[in-house]
């Protein structure tokens, strides 16, 4: 929603951009650190400012949420409880509240019940590990993200040892339909077993579309709260038995969260289950970020990992969880692994893959968005998978002529609005020049909507946010942001002079990484932040040559500092980590020993895989090694984090994976290896991608495999 004419422009230094909602306490606004990372600011009403319960409460607030860290929670980052509009800065993600999801689409199917269950028992679990009791844990309160639940609002929470109501007489604070009976009979006595309470009725309501003692009027409801029996129609068995208890009057007879973590693993279904909404992460129709770009050598790395870093917290706006899948509004088919290749006949568009394509030099990449695997690689034309079959949905047919005879190679850069952007590159034949573009496809039939040359000699097109941002087709030295969709241009940006580039998404922000042209020199390296609003750009402070741009954490951004020797096998070897805060100063970090192997920056840590399949997690505060575990894998790609289960996945270019539980870096499991050819010597494993409870994986052969994490021995169907 547009700023309104009275709100202010700015807030604690940062820039509001709009609005995100408003309530009884205060305005939600979307702002702008000068680090460019958005951020969502609550605001105390100007009435209330001067009350002293509501200012007590808003302290209390903030002092509760600092309390609490976990996935399923969003930290604050920023507050000033003594302004005169007294204001808190939490994480940011776009994503709808529970309240709003079911509004908009009605009741949850079960697949998106488990998955909300279990990160709202594991939300509770870190609340009340902090000391800390919700108090107001309802639909509006939880938001709907990726990669799971989170829960917000902890305006009226307590420290579970302070029986401080901030009641006064005749004043009820919480909201009756989802309110326990201690509340509203006795507040002193509310414990966490309150908070199970109202966990009972919001899943009664996700799973019916409407709440356990729903009334004509909040009194009536309140007293039913407390007198009556729950109504559970449509709530079926074991699942409706575990609510009855949450709902029980006496708090002691209601479950803990260990027991209902447990029950609603088994009264919900998982990846299992004869039901497509099991398998992949719904992304809502403008997905928070599929802009991670495919992984490239150096100088410029683009870790796919830095989508993850830039998912925010704390938002009133659009996100959905997992979701039934159902490829061309066909009806849903029992899900099962799958395997398939980049190379099978297509529905639609060019049916047949290039002449040759069996014998690239490398294997696809892809990437996964709603229910759908896109894939590009060398010599494969970009393609569309049935994420719950692996059927060929569509491979497009938009390869330059003459292409059949020269090199052809496509990366899919992120998928917006319907729209698939693909880079491909192509030399046709005997006349050698290639030809670059950047493409825009329909995804639901794989047709071409607009195309542009580039010439990315001093940068490569990448995806952040809403937009494509790519160099143009005459000199390369402007950048072009333009939508996904229509390919209508935003804005144009320069780049530095005598420069090549990496674009880099990180923070809710782009930043140029630039280097020299002179020599291969690198001491005159640029960093530059480039504002995805508007193009606008602010140089920073570069640090030291021998640099690399990982991603950002916690509001700074990460880079890695490279050794001047290699560390045994070849591989790079890091010896610093360097962070860089918002106003551009530098904190140096020397790990205790040195580091080694592909970096990825995900969930608040580094993660690094070496050749010889060690996966080490480090700190990117500290640079200590929070654990070291040699997997079985050899030759891995890039670890890849899963923030639901907290777990890390690593793959080998002969396609054999293995799990590793992500605070502890015990093992959990390993496949057999899946590559349909012997990978050389040099080659890499591929990125997993982690897609709600399903894992995909594309091998260098071709091949292209939907893995259910809970059973990754679940024998695959043909796609």
């Amino acid at each position: 929603m547009p700023l309104h004419s009275d709100d202010p422009k700015s807030i604690g230094g940062y820039r509001l951009l709009d609005r995100l909602g408003a309530g009884g306490m205060g305005v939600v606004y979307r702002g702008r650190a000068r680090s460019g990372r958005d951020v969502a600011i609550k605001v105390v009403h100007a009435q209330y400012a001067a009350d002293p319960v509501f200012r007590t409460r808003f302290r209390q607030e903030i002092a509760a949420v600092r309390k609490v860290s976990g996935a399923f929670t969003a930290p604050v980052l920023d507050a000033d409880p003594e302004a005169a509009l007294p204001w808190m800065a939490t994480q940011y993600v776009p994503g709808p509240s529970l309240a709003r999801r079911i509004r908009d689409r009605g009741a949850l199917p079960d697949a998106e019940v488990r998955g909300l269950a279990l990160g709202l028992v594991e939300a509770l679990r870190d609340i009340h590990r902090a000391g800390v009791v919700h108090r107001d844990l309802k639909p509006a309160n939880v938001l709907l993200a990726e990669d799971g639940p989170r829960v917000i609002d902890f305006g009226i929470s307590r420290a579970a040892e302070n029986h401080q109501t901030l009641t006064e007489t005749g004043q009820m604070i919480g909201t009756p339909p989802f309110m326990s009976p201690e509340q509203l009979v006795d507040a002193r006595t509310v414990g966490p077993a309150s908070d199970v309470f109202s966990l009972g009725s919001l899943l009664v309501y996700a799973v019916t579309g409407r709440g356990p003692f729903d009334a004509d009027s909040p009194y009536l409801t309140a007293y039913r709260v407390v007198h009556d029996v729950p109504v559970l129609e449509g709530v079926g068995q074991p699942l409706r038995e575990l609510l009855e208890r949450c709902l029980s009057k006496d708090a002691a007879d209601r479950p803990g969260l260990d027991e209902l973590s447990r029950g609603f693993a088994t009264a919900l279904p998982g990846p299992e289950a004869d039901d497509a909404s099991t398998v992949l992460l719904r992304t809502p129709s403008r997905p928070a970020d599929t802009s991670a770009p495919a992984r490239r050598g150096r100088p410029w790395p683009l870790p796919a990992a830095i989508g993850t870093v830039a998912t925010l917290v704390l938002g009133l706006t659009a996100y959905s969880l997992i979701g039934p899948g159902q490829a061309g509004g066909g009806s849903p088919e029992a899900w099962r692994p799958w395997q398939t290749t980049v190379y099978e006949s297509a529905a639609r568009g060019a049916k047949q893959a290039l002449d040759g394509a069996d014998g690239a030099d490398s294997g696809p990449v892809c990437q996964v968005s709603e229910d759908a695997v896109y894939c590009g690689g060398d010599r494969i034309l970009p393609v569309r998978l049935d994420g719950r079959t692996g059927r060929t949905v569509w491979r497009a047919d938009v390869a330059p002529s003459g292409t059949g005879e020269g090199a052809y190679s496509s990366t899919v850069l992120g998928v917006r609005d319907d729209t698939v952007l693909v880079r491909q590159v192509s030399s046709r034949g005997s006349l050698g020049d290639d030809l670059t573009s950047v493409v825009a496809l329909d995804a639901t039939t794989g047709e071409r909507l607009w195309s542009r040359a580039v010439r990315d000699t001093h940068a490569a097109p990448v995806m952040v946010g809403d937009l494509v941002v790519l160099p143009d087709g005459g000199s390369g030295r402007t950048l072009t942001a333009r939508s996904p969709r229509t390919g209508t241009e935003r804005w144009t940006a320069p780049l530095p002079k005598d420069h090549s580039c990496g674009l880099t998404p990180a923070g809710g922000s782009l930043y140029l990484e630039c280097f020299s042209e002179s020599q291969g020199d690198r001491q005159d390296s640029v960093i530059v932040a480039l504002d995805p609003a508007d193009g606008s750009t602010r140089r920073l402070t570069a640090p030291a040559d021998d640099t690399d741009l990982l991603g950002a954490y916690d509001g700074q951004l990460v880079f890695l500092r490279e050794s001047s020797t290699q560390a045994p096998g070849g591989e790079t070897a890091y010896d610093e980590i360097v962070q860089m805060d918002a106003t551009g100063s530098l904190t140096l970090t020397r790990p205790a020993e040195r580091l080694h192997g592909d970096a990825t920056l995900a969930g608040g840590t580094l993660w690094f895989t070496s050749s010889g399949g060690e996966v080490t997690a480090v700190s990117p505060a500290s640079g200590s090694a929070l654990w070291k575990t040699r997997s079985s894998v050899g030759q891995p790609g890039p670890a890849a984090y899963d923030a639901r289960t907290r777990t890390v996945y690593v793959a080998g270019a002969d396609g054999r994976m293995a799990a590793l539980d992500a605070r502890k870096g015990t093992p959990l499991w390993q496949t057999p290896p899946r590559a349909g050819r012997e990978p050389s010597a040099a080659e890499n494993g591929p990125e997993v991608l982690v897609s709600g409870r399903t894992l995909i994986l594309a091998t260098p052969g071709g091949g292209v495999f939907s893995i259910d994490p809970a059973d990754p021995e679940r024998t695959a169907v043909p796609g």
